[in-house]
């Protein structure tokens, strides 16, 4: 029995600095939460879509990605796809920390849901699970909250796509990905670049010539062959 009490209390310990080194990153997950919320709602969702996707999907990419898709016309499925195609890291980092987690296979599962970028460095740097799950559920909360808030205040900025194109909103969807690109090309090898310059190159080509959402499809397809070619 103290064995255990003790192990619970080194479990809260490491849950509640990972929460510490996720905190001052969480701001960020409120700020884009809420941005999120507010595009969300300027195509029509409403606030109880935005937020459920928010807390089930966690994803700011994938998120932004089937918004995107579905506010230039795409079809559902192409929505869902890019998403998928945007969170396909994922399974390298699960793959990466599952040796890491401890427990059941319910345990394991749950705790796997709460793996973000943060997260998953954090709590790689530390080979600890349980700086994941704090770093994890901090963040999670964050971005929920973050997005309640956005699609909720959404309301007081007008009605419609029309009152988010008049404000400038609209293009926080392509600045966002542009700043993701900037920021992985920064120190970027010959891989990478390749990488971009395949992707990018597919999207431009076939956007005159197919629905909206296939060319974010084309454009992971290509990145992908040309990785593996690398």
């Amino acid at each position: 029995m103290q064995y255990e009490n003790r192990a619970l209390v080194d479990r809260r310990a490491e849950w509640l600095a990972g929460a510490r080194q996720m905190a001052p990153l969480a701001v960020g997950d409120v700020l884009e939460g809420a941005t999120f919320g507010l595009l969300a709602a300027g195509i029509g969702w409403g606030a109880g879509a935005a937020i459920t996707m928010s807390f089930v999907a966690f994803s700011g990419s994938a998120q932004f990605g089937a918004a995107a898709t579905v506010a230039s016309g795409g079809s559902v499925v192409a929505a869902v796809v890019s998403a998928a195609l945007l969170n396909a890291r994922y399974l390298v980092m699960g793959a990466d920390i599952a040796p890491r987690l401890e427990g059941g296979w319910l345990r394991r599962l749950l705790e796997s849901q709460l793996i973000t970028d943060a997260a998953w460095a954090i709590g790689r740097r530390s080979a600890s699970p349980g700086r994941v799950v704090g770093a994890g559920t901090l963040s999670r909360l964050a971005w929920t909250l973050g997005t309640a808030a956005g699609a909720l205040g959404a309301q007081h900025l007008g009605s419609g796509p029309a009152a988010f194109t008049r404000l400038g909103l609209d293009a926080l969807y392509p600045a966002f990905f542009v700043y993701l690109l900037v920021e992985n090309l920064g120190q970027a090898g010959a891989r990478r670049l390749a990488v971009a310059a395949a992707g990018g190159a597919a999207a431009v080509a076939v956007t005159p010539f197919v629905p909206a959402g296939l060319p974010i499809l084309a454009a992971c397809a290509a990145g992908l062959a040309a990785g593996c070619r690398r």
